[in-house]
């Protein structure tokens, strides 16, 4: 058996996906720490949470999925070794809300918009989580720790969105 070149060894490895998740549970969350904190301020602002916690979010997201697709594909234990051209539809509807996300703070789009990036976002992650949950045993590829961690998220994102929208 012949040893893979190392430009496919790292190719196909899981860690690159890895750090983008981390990275972007790390931007997230801080986007979300600063959510929470922005929407009490007077007047409420969601700018800088928008900027981190759906825009940040959004693009590590369509890096991951689009970009280090074979590693993500390692990650989650999906077959590797060739192109996913649906796991680089899902890094690209991560693009397309990361943009609205800083195209609403940087072109002043309102309050409204930025907790509607949220909501977007939020039912994604919640959706996703669900499907995973309904998915049957022998079919899952995430551990419960992922999903948790996936529903807290997506959560967190639609508390902010509901409470940014009732602030607009």
């Amino acid at each position: 058996m012949t040893q893979p070149d190392r430009a496919t060894a790292q190719a196909t490895s899981p860690r690159p996906a890895l750090y983008l998740m981390i990275a972007t549970y790390v931007v997230g969350g801080v986007g979300i720490f600063l959510g929470f904190r922005e929407l009490s301020a007077d007047p409420p602002s969601l700018s800088v949470a928008t900027l981190l916690a759906v825009g940040g979010a959004g693009i590590l997201s369509f890096v991951r999925h689009s970009i280090f697709h074979e590693s993500d594909a390692a990650r989650l234990g999906w077959g590797i070794g060739r192109r996913n051209n649906f796991q680089i539809e899902v890094g690209l509807a991560n693009l397309a809300w990361g943009l609205l996300a800083i195209l609403a703070v940087v072109l002043d789009w309102g309050l409204a918009v930025q907790a509607s990036s949220f909501l977007v976002f939020g039912f994604y992650i919640t959706s996703v989580g669900i499907m995973l949950l309904l998915t049957p045993p022998d079919d899952r590829t995430r551990p419960w720790r992922q999903v948790v961690l996936m529903w807290a998220f997506g959560i967190m994102l639609l508390w902010i969105g509901f409470a940014g929208m009732a602030a607009a």
